[in-house]
């Protein structure tokens, strides 16, 4: 199939890539996989068994008129341990390669369906100012929040685009599908066009 860029020209790409099915249910596992994965889990108390001492009895079990007590650690006692202790927890969740390529397949798809995806030559700003990437954007009459995916990390762009909530700019190597489906539009550089084609066909 041909994907038409911003400048007028046809680029040819994969039906495999670009022309496939949405598959909602596989990006909205893969997407709620990734957001988990990004969850700390670092919570940790320490329960009566991981507070250090109360090994030996604190006192003997009968005749002095208190409560029974086995360890000076129980969760009732002073410098004890948390009752209900919250313990280190991995989040992540197991997606295989094959459904993450295929969901990644899906998203570009269904945006170039939607015509979200803006396909341009080469995408750079020659000062790292905002004006200047707020302007060319606008004269592209891209409306809403913009993902710019670049080939390679260009400084300026970079720059530019770090003051703007609403734009954002990836290389094409660490783009993720949570940032794919989050913006309003995607503008992709041929070449990393061409690289999502080769490490997902």
């Amino acid at each position: 199939m041909d994907l038409q860029t911003h400048s007028g020209a046809t680029v040819s790409v994969a039906d495999k890539v670009f022309g496939q099915d949405f598959n909602e249910t596989l990006v909205h596992q893969v997407v709620v996989a990734y957001l988990a994965a990004g969850r700390a889990g670092t919570s940790a108390q320490k329960n009566r068994s991981a507070v250090r001492g109360g090994g030996a009895k604190p006192f003997r079990q009968k005749g002095t008129g208190r409560a029974r007590a086995g360890t000076s650690r129980s969760p009732l006692w002073r410098g004890g341990g948390q009752t209900f202790a919250s313990a280190t927890r991995d989040y992540s969740q197991k997606v295989n390669k094959k459904a993450f390529r295929s969901a990644i397949r899906s998203i570009l798809s269904e945006l170039n369906r939607q015509s979200r995806l803006v396909v341009v030559d080469d995408f750079d700003v020659d000062s790292p100012k905002t004006k200047a990437l707020v302007s060319k954007l606008s004269t592209m009459n891209l409306t809403g929040s913009v993902l710019i995916v670049s080939h390679e990390p260009d400084a300026n762009l970079f720059l530019a685009a770090r003051n703007v909530k609403a734009i954002d700019v990836l290389d094409s190597e660490f783009t993720d599908p949570v940032s794919l489906v989050g913006f309003d539009n995607v503008v992709m550089t041929v070449p990393a066009l061409r690289q999502f084609e080769e490490k997902l066909s």
